[in-house]
């Protein structure tokens, strides 16, 4: 890749090419939760623009521009009243329109609060997480997939902080081989052992651990699809007993991939730029199964995460938890048994923003290479005032539905039909996406 290919790819302030794509995206900018308590409003920044995300008396969501457009004072610490945000510096009130309802400081019957507008831009909450759409023009539709049309009960949101450009955050996600390596534990015991179930629990229709697979197998066959959505990776593992392992991973366009976490849950996840040199990743968890155990699970991920900004408890200043001891008798990163710092360490150690001129790619990175194909046609389309892949309406989302995520062992001959028929099962099962 060429060094032009490269910022072309990755750097998303206002005005460039990457950035103009995603904009005609809804991204994350918050969960839920993050408006909760006396005083719901919050300073968010989303690729490299500043803004303030607040819920009004009413309970209608806003984001709006930063600064003031009076004398650019920060609303970020304005006062919620009468309807909107207030400016401490003369008390210009903004609703989440951006409308201006009150230039106080003005002589009586001023009409200037009509003339004023503050840019405001749409916020909706799906599973969880308040979604914005700072681009131009109409919004895409939200695709009808299991994270936006399960029960409220059923999903799981968390996100966390990343020191590190968003592109590399989110190929993590679309190299299946690295699993064998970067989240193997040596022992299969402590099924519950913090997050990592993920790879500890067992894979469907087995009761072999997913981690003991992955740690024997570990030189799978990778098959990249192209489908609607973006692109369908399937990895397979042939086993000594005659049988397949079969993982089924999904990149949705534009910066989302869906996964399996076991035989009842997956995993949504998106990584949405701060800036050029630091991300946050967003997850809805999704149960076909029993309903979440919400506190649980946030208790359990606030054990590495820290409030209110959800900036991990180990990174780059200290080490990442390594311990050489652990590393040659339990797990082979040393840094714990949390896949989400195994992840955070692959990709905050390629540098703020990875050198892509340095890497050579293998025949187990054919995911990432097709989806930055994907990314700079999108890129090119985008500049030409073109609609990109998932740029789509409310008709074509109602056809946007699952995706399928499997982690299961099947026939080896029949390999193809099995995770549709694992999928098909799960669902028979649940009790709200039958």
């Amino acid at each position: 890749m060429s060094p032009e290919q490269n910022e072309r790819i990755t750097r998303v302030g206002p005005g460039t090419p990457a950035g103009k794509l995603l904009r005609q995206y809804w991204q994350p900018v918050a969960l839920l939760e993050e408006l909760e308590g006396e005083r719901p409003i919050r300073a968010v920044k989303l690729m490299g623009q500043d803004f303030i995300l607040f819920r009004d008396e009413q309970g209608r969501y806003g984001l709006l521009d930063r600064d003031c457009p009076h004398r650019n004072a920060d609303l970020a610490y304005g006062r919620l009243e009468d309807g909107g945000v207030r400016c401490l510096f003369h008390g210009w009130l903004f609703d989440v329109y951006g409308n201006c309802l009150e230039t106080p400081a003005e002589p009586e019957g001023s009409k200037l609060h009509q003339r004023i507008k503050q840019k405001a831009y749409p916020v909706v909450e799906k599973g969880g997480i308040l979604f914005a759409f700072i681009g131009e023009g109409q919004p895409p539709a939200f695709p009808h997939f299991d994270c936006f049309v399960a029960p409220d009960e059923y999903t799981f949101a968390f996100k966390g902080y990343l020191d590190c450009n968003w592109l590399q955050a989110l190929e993590v996600g679309i190299d299946p081989a690295h699993a064998s390596y970067l989240h193997r534990f040596f022992q299969d015991d402590d099924a519950e052992a913090s997050y990592g179930k993920q790879f500890r629990s067992t894979s469907a229709d087995s009761d072999v651990p997913i981690t003991k697979v992955l740690r024997e197998y570990d030189r799978p066959e990778i098959k990249v699809d192209h489908v609607d959505y973006g692109l369908r990776l399937t990895t397979l593992r042939k086993l000594d007993s005659g049988r397949t392992h079969v993982r089924v991973t999904n990149l949705v366009f534009p910066q989302a991939f869906i996964i399996p976490m076991s035989t009842e849950m997956t995993i949504a996840q998106w990584h949405v730029p701060v800036d050029d040199t630091s991300c946050y990743w967003y997850a809805i968890f999704t149960s076909f199964g029993k309903p979440v155990d919400k506190k649980q699970m946030r208790d359990q991920r606030l054990q590495l995460y820290e409030l209110p900004d959800y900036m991990p408890r180990v990174g780059r200043f200290n080490n990442y938890g390594f311990n050489p001891k652990e590393q040659a008798t339990q797990t082979y990163t040393g840094m714990g048994q949390d896949i989400n710092v195994h992840d955070q360490w692959a990709v905050e150690s390629q540098g703020k923003i990875q050198d892509r001129t340095r890497e050579h790619l293998g025949s187990t990175d054919k995911g990432i290479a097709a989806y930055r194909r994907l990314l700079l046609e999108a890129i090119d389309q985008a500049a030409n005032g073109q609609k990109a892949l998932m740029m789509i309406d409310d008709e074509q989302a109602r056809t946007f539905t699952g995706p399928p995520s499997i982690d299961g062992i099947g026939p080896e001959d029949s390999w193809s039909d099995y995770w549709k028929i694992a999928d098909e099962k799960r669902r028979k099962s649940s009790q709200w996406a039958a």
